[in-house]
């Protein structure tokens, strides 16, 4: 077999060309490759070297000759190949990681700080959606804050909550890197909101239902429906909605209804059960609500789980209510500050806020429980219009 020529590869026409050896090259009408051509067991295999020009005839080949020696170890070419590559590229990634890999490295490295191990505040959300999908697969080392800026400017303005949250968690992620001796620095990060510019961002508060209104949202909902049992809940004690659609029986005892630490707000480590005084009225919904079914959850959904965030504030929508279920919260903060009816520090523990720093809390350890059972007992009767009742009575 005669080899191939540099005058006949330029003028080769469209079709395979031997040179020998299991070289082919390869013309098409849109361009030309160099292939090698072999058998590996009973399978015949074809493995790309290169396009033409790019490489030549000569590095075609050299590059069949290493190749073929693979082969007469007993390798099959492909597989080494693929081998090698995974290899370097490990070697690669573990001098110079990719952004994506960096992130879940500082994800795994936080895990243990953040609630649900980062799922239920989805921490990594923010990223992946606007970031890791663009330049997730750039290595840190080559990433620039115009990089960081590009990726970031369709929603600096348009949704700058979520751009906001990225641009922390990517700030988290290089900090991360810089001290694990990669190529990378957090002042990248911070030189790109210089690049966005200043936003004016108004913040958009949860719709609040005023606290005039919940006597007669209160009313509106009916004790058959399970979502409605849930708001009642959350109306009467002022918690979250994520501590109420998932309250169990056995949190419940008497006028107490202990919330367990991981349905509380905040870090992992951090949080603690939380105490919550049960009104007269509260204590008479649980107790039939208990008496009616022996299932775990208080307020369950189908096959025994409980109630998701979402079906409770489609409970709102289908009754025509504008506020969210936090914004009863709200609604409980401004009748307390509007009515005098009780202290800063009474009204802020009974939303389970923490109040004061860190020295004043080790000195100042009560949960202010009985003051708070006063408390919710007159949000009760304002509520359940017990209070007009007496009012009237009393007159």
């Amino acid at each position: 077999m005669n080899k191939l020529k540099p005058l006949q590869i330029k003028n080769a026409p469209i079709g395979k060309h031997a040179d020998g050896g299991g070289l082919y090259f390869v013309k098409t009408k849109t361009g030309a490759k160099w292939i090698y051509r072999y058998s590996f067991g009973d399978k015949r295999r074809e493995m790309g070297l290169g396009s033409y020009p790019t490489v030549s005839l000569a590095e075609a080949r050299r590059e069949r000759d290493k190749w073929a020696e693979h082969l007469r170890a007993g390798t099959d070419p492909i597989s080494e190949r693929e081998r090698q590559r995974q290899a370097a590229a490990e070697e690669l990634n573990s001098e110079d990681p990719t952004l994506e890999d960096l992130a879940l490295m500082t994800l795994e490295a936080k895990k243990a700080g953040l609630r649900g191990g980062g799922n239920r505040g989805r921490w990594y959300s923010p990223l992946k959606t606007h970031v890791i999908s663009k330049i997730g697969k750039m290595r840190v080392s080559q990433i620039t804050q115009k990089h960081v800026a590009d990726t970031l400017r369709p929603i600096w303005k348009t949704k700058h909550p979520t751009a906001e949250k990225a641009w922390q968690r990517l700030r988290i992620i290089f900090k991360h890197g810089e001290l694990c001796g990669y190529q990378t620095s957090p002042l990248i990060v911070e030189r790109a909101v210089h690049m966005l510019g200043e936003v004016n961002h108004t913040t958009t508060h949860i719709e609040a239902t005023d606290w005039r209104e919940i006597p007669d949202l209160y009313a509106k909902l009916q004790d058959d429906k399970t979502t409605h049992r849930a708001l009642k809940l959350v109306i009467l004690t002022a918690v979250r909605i994520h501590s109420a659609r998932a309250a169990r029986r056995e949190e419940f005892d008497g006028d107490l209804w202990t919330v367990p630490e991981d349905r509380m707000k905040g870090r992992e480590g951090k949080a603690e059960a939380f105490r919550v005084p049960l009104s007269v009225q509260a204590q008479e919904l649980v107790s039939s609500w208990m008496e009616e079914t022996d299932e775990d959850y208080l307020f369950s959904a189908r096959k025994g789980k409980p109630l998701s965030d979402r079906s409770v504030e489609k409970a709102l929508d289908d009754i025509e209510e504008d506020g969210r279920p936090h914004g009863l919260r709200t609604a409980f903060r401004s009748w307390v500050q509007d009515t005098e009816a009780a202290s800063y520090d009474v009204a802020e523990t009974a939303l389970g806020h923490i109040i004061g720093n860190k020295v004043e809390r080790s000195y100042a350890r009560s949960d202010l429980l009985d003051q708070r059972r006063i408390l919710m007992q007159k949000w009760a009767d304002f509520v359940t219009g017990a209070e007009a009742k007496v009012v009237k009575l009393r007159g």
